[in-house]
């Protein structure tokens, strides 16, 4: 035994998450957000903290009840400016970098969403959603004694989980805030989503995405044009079918790069790269020749709000962004002459970056499955690497963390499937433990040699934890990620049973007569299918799942248009909907099986649970439903704390009585 005490669910009040690190032009200081649940408060908490890049020295810079987002330098870097919430709705504050009280620059009704400076120091673009007809500086009545009032519904995405419903006469849209007056400055109009991208160093263009289509129904666009501040002409950079985002200018201004992907797969489709020449009006796709997507599609319960730019430029034109592959995120390098290669290490998640203008050092957010994550400061050129920060230092020293091992196999098909197997936390040589197979959502999301408390909780109770990474997970090929498309319960299911097999026949400490499963979303759907098809688990929990893809359809928020890219099927074929519903065979379902839902879930509505709990029960299955109020689709990694401990709770409950 180490002494070290076990992971707890109530750990979750310990952790402490690292992330925005932002370098100030000159490099030499930095700020950052740390964010910690406050307990008593059941609360988020975030502050900024500054940061001594040579010496390693930080110091917190701002206090209370708040969550501070977003910060960013003043281009002459004698102040900083973010984002706040200590009075409730997001308003911007700057400070000064020398010390003192931030100071609140904004009153803007509905709050500010994002925000850019000016290069000339003395104005701040940014964003706020209004309703049409309104300015920035007009105040919402209050009147205690509001009635209900109906909404009337004309789009077919009129809802969004997490934000619930959409009044369609809001859109976002760009001002010009004069620091010193306080005065915003309309800049688009319209009933459009105006996104502010990016403002050039010489500051006479912004990149502005922006879709102006009557019918935004079946449209999944978001155009990119470079505005000019004065006349506010409009050049394309790109209009086709897909998100495209990120923009930056390098530091010449002659070139933009920005990140996305086209709809060639649907939302399977790997992001890329592109680079426009303002001077050619030409764009190049920096990444054509890289089989995985640029950005981060790992999923994980501990990071608070990273916010990694899509793309950081250098000088000479270089480029460093993000990369998903082989359960990692890796910094990248670019150039225009398309050398690509990675510029930090394997087995790790770099979740949040910045990077020198010089080229010389990166300051990275970097996480792995014993270490929650801390910044670093990664020597581009040596590889060399130095701890800035140590929030988390004395929880990895205190706690028993199982590091995981990796795991790989041949699949069906042809595809190599890949994950990671952890041993209890107490495990006792010669002793035979039960096994949890955890499934990730997405599907199109990743598994990765990320800090995941969950996992960490599930070692310390005595069980075994398999999570790997089936077919249609990102960070592999282009062709692996595109095989679930219309073929759920097929392939994938495969890849997870034999990758259970796999770890039977190597491992002699698992008891495979003690087997559980459990997931979330598409993991969700994942646990139903398989207690449908299988009775080799004997206990099984089930997160916001699917459970009927025929109501799916016209329930959740991306229903309509998710059942076509992903089960290739709509209201006109609902027999391969219903084939592709766990629904169709609860009557084989053997397993006591647990489900978890939250009721103000949109993605996956609650009652799709509703559905399966009371079908399972009308046919005398083992079953019991535990609905989380006050909650979305991302219970288990932003939700109310005390329901986040609940659920973890719940998943250990379950798993001890029946295994």
């Amino acid at each position: 035994m180490t002494g070290k005490q076990m992971v707890r669910q109530e750990d979750l009040f310990e952790l402490k998450s690292v992330t925005n690190p932002v370098l100030s032009p000159d490099a030499s200081e930095a700020v950052f957000v740390v964010t910690q649940i406050d307990q008593e408060e059941n609360a988020y908490h975030a502050h900024l903290y500054h940061l001594d890049v040579e010496s390693g020295s930080s110091v917190q810079w701002t206090y209370g009840k708040e969550r501070v987002s977003q910060p960013q330098w003043s281009p002459d870097g004698k102040r900083v400016a973010f984002l706040s919430t200590r009075d409730e709705k997001n308003q911007l504050f700057v400070m000064q970098a020398a010390g003192g009280e931030a100071r609140k620059v904004t009153e803007v009704e509905t709050g500010v969403s994002s925000f850019l400076w000016a290069p000339c120091g003395t104005k701040i673009w940014l964003t706020s959603t209004l309703e049409d007809g309104k300015t920035f500086a007009d105040k919402e009545e209050k009147d205690e004694k509001k009635q209900p009032e109906a909404l009337r519904v004309t789009t077919m995405k009129y809802k969004a989980d997490g934000a619930g419903l959409v009044k369609e006469d809001r859109h976002s849209q760009i001002g010009c805030l004069h620091i010193e007056s306080g005065e915003i400055t309309a800049f688009t109009e319209g009933p459009f989503h105006h996104s502010l991208q990016a403002v050039s160093h010489c500051g006479k263009k912004l990149v502005v995405g922006v879709n102006r289509a009557e019918n935004k129904d079946f449209d999944f666009r978001q155009p990119l044009a470079l505005v000019d501040v004065e006349t506010k002409e409009e050049t394309v950079l790109v209009d086709e079918e897909g998100y495209f985002g990120g923009a930056a200018f390098s530091l010449d201004d002659r070139y933009i790069a920005y990140g996305g992907s086209d709809r060639t797969f649907e939302n399977a489709t790997h992001s890329g790269l592109y680079v426009y020449d303002c001077e050619n009006q030409t764009t190049l796709n920096l990444t054509e020749a890289l089989d995985a997507p640029v950005g981060d599609a790992v999923v994980a319960d501990h990071q608070q709000g990273p916010n990694p730019p899509e793309a950081v430029w250098t000088e000479g034109n270089y480029l460093y962004f993000q990369v998903t592959t082989m359960g990692d995120v890796r910094l990248y390098f670019a150039d225009l002459e398309g050398s690509l290669y990675p510029a930090s290490p394997e087995s790790e998640h770099v979740y949040d970056y910045g990077v020198a203008k010089n080229g010389q050092f990166a300051l990275a957010a970097i996480s792995n499955p014993v270490n929650p994550g801390e910044l670093y400061r990664l020597d581009i050129s040596t590889g060399e690497r130095q701890a800035l920060t140590s929030f988390n230092e004395d929880y990895v020293k205190d706690k028993n963390l199982v590091q995981p091992e990796t795991v790989q196999l041949e699949g069906a098909g042809g595809f190599d499937v890949h994950g990671w197997l952890m041993k209890p936390a107490n495990y006792e040589d010669g002793s035979k433990v039960p096994l949890i197979v955890n499934i990730h959502g997405g599907p199109h999301a990743m598994y990765g040699n990320s800090f995941f408390h969950e996992m960490q909780v599930l070692a310390a109770q005595g069980w075994g934890v398999l999570y790997i990474n089936p077919r249609g997970s990102h960070g592999y090929s282009q062709a692996f990620v595109d095989a679930v498309r219309g073929d759920y319960g097929g392939g994938d299911y495969q890849d997870i049973m034999d990758a259970l097999d796999d770890v039977l026949e190597h491992h002699e400490w698992i008891d495979q007569d003690k087997l559980g499963v459990t997931g979330g979303s598409y993991g969700g759907f994942m646990t139903n299918w398989i207690v449908g098809h299988t009775d080799r688990f004997k206990a099984a929990i089930t997160q916001r799942s699917i459970s009927n893809w025929i109501s799916f359809f016209g329930v959740s928020d991306i229903g309509y248009y998710f059942s076509d890219w992903q089960i290739k099927a709509d209201m006109t074929d609902v027999d391969t909907l219903w084939k592709h519903s766990p629904l169709k065979y609860a009557e084989n379902v053997k397993t006591p099986l647990l489900i978890l839902h939250s009721e103000n879930d949109l993605r996956c509505p609650i009652e799709q649970a509703e559905q399966l709990y009371i079908t399972l029960k009308s046919m005398k299955k083992d079953t019991e439903f535990v609905r989380f109020p006050e909650s979305d689709h991302n219970l288990s990694r932003t939700g109310k704390p005390n329901l986040r401990i609940t659920r973890l709770n719940e998943l250990t409950g379950w798993f001890e009585k029946y295994l």
